[in-house]
């Protein structure tokens, strides 16, 4: 275990990244090497009982190191950004308390920019409206929002799309959305690689979930939790019309497979463009040389 000069209690690690593209891997890596401890960053891992198509750590590395929010939520149950910060936050307190760093993974960007940048903390009465209210002014051109922003005389130092939307949101919802945000230095470490080397990774860990029960997870779903919210999630959702009768299982499987690759565009789009990350690519031949530079530095860094 690497001893790090300057360990402050206000830094955590951030691995963010698509699906698939190797952040449980490297997260226990960092984990040992620098005394930490995870807490997981992605919206269906709080769930208990699906753990195959959710692509959590498995039973011997969450032993390996502590994980924090997974298995935290019963199939009935749902779970919000609201929810995430602020459990997240208390997951937070505790790894610092005990002289630990917490390395926070995920790929679900909206969880991660609520936690750094403040979102989602006025309440919980608040989440529906203004997860409504985010959906509308994302249909909007920039030229739209900067409309929007001039009518309210809003004043925002270099406006670009994100602050706007950020600056209607708290003209609508009150100065308690903007008063969170916290206090802590985030280092975001970005996974990528070459599209056609992630989607095949991709497919392969589908192949790899199918063949250690994920069909029966989603069967399990589709008879006892068919509204649940996990059950709306990527590589479940997918095998439903297949229970009904009205796909194949080749098919279905095809269609995790191409919903995943899509959804790891956008989640590559999140990141780049509402968080500018920047990514590594996994495949670099100085890849470990260069994330374990970025940690050391952020984390002897006395500011």
């Amino acid at each position: 275990m690497k001893k790090v000069k300057n360990l402050t209690e206000n830094k955590i690690i951030v691995i963010a990244g698509p699906t698939a593209v190797g952040k449980t891997a490297l997260s226990i890596d960092i984990a040992r090497k620098y005394d930490g401890e995870i807490i997981n960053g992605d919206s269906q891992q709080v769930y208990r009982d699906v753990h195959i198509g959710t692509a959590k750590a498995t039973e011997s590395e969450q032993a390996a190191v502590p994980h924090h929010l997974i298995d935290v939520r019963d199939l009935t149950e749902t779970f919000s950004a609201h929810d995430f910060v602020s459990e997240a936050n208390t997951a937070i307190a505790d790894i610092l308390s005990r002289g630990k760093l917490p390395i926070i993974v995920g790929g679900t960007g909206l969880y991660l920019q609520s936690l750094i940048e403040g979102y989602h903390l006025g309440g919980a009465g608040h989440h529906e409206e203004m997860r409504a209210l985010r959906q509308e002014l994302e249909t909007l051109s920039d030229a739209q929002l900067f409309d929007k922003v001039a009518d309210l005389e809003l004043e925002i130092p270099e406006l670009n799309h994100r602050r706007a939307i950020r600056a209607l949101e708290i003209a609508k919802f009150g100065e308690d959305l903007e008063n969170h945000k916290s206090d802590k230095a985030f280092l975001i470490i970005g996974l990528n690689t070459a599209r056609p080397v992630l989607y095949e990774r991709i497919n392969q860990r589908v192949d790899l979930m199918m063949a250690v029960g994920l069909l029966d997870e989603a069967k399990m779903l589709y008879d006892q939790f068919s509204t649940a919210q996990v059950s709306r999630a990527i590589g479940y959702k997918e095998f439903f019309p297949y229970f009904d009768g009205q796909m194949t299982l080749e098919a279905a499987v095809e269609a995790v497979k191409q919903n995943s690759r899509r959804y790891s565009k956008r989640q590559i789009t999140w990141f780049k463009n509402r968080m500018a990350v920047d990514f590594q690519d996994i495949l670099a031949p100085d890849f470990q040389e260069q994330v374990d530079q970025k940690i050391e530095g952020f984390l002897d860094d006395k500011n």
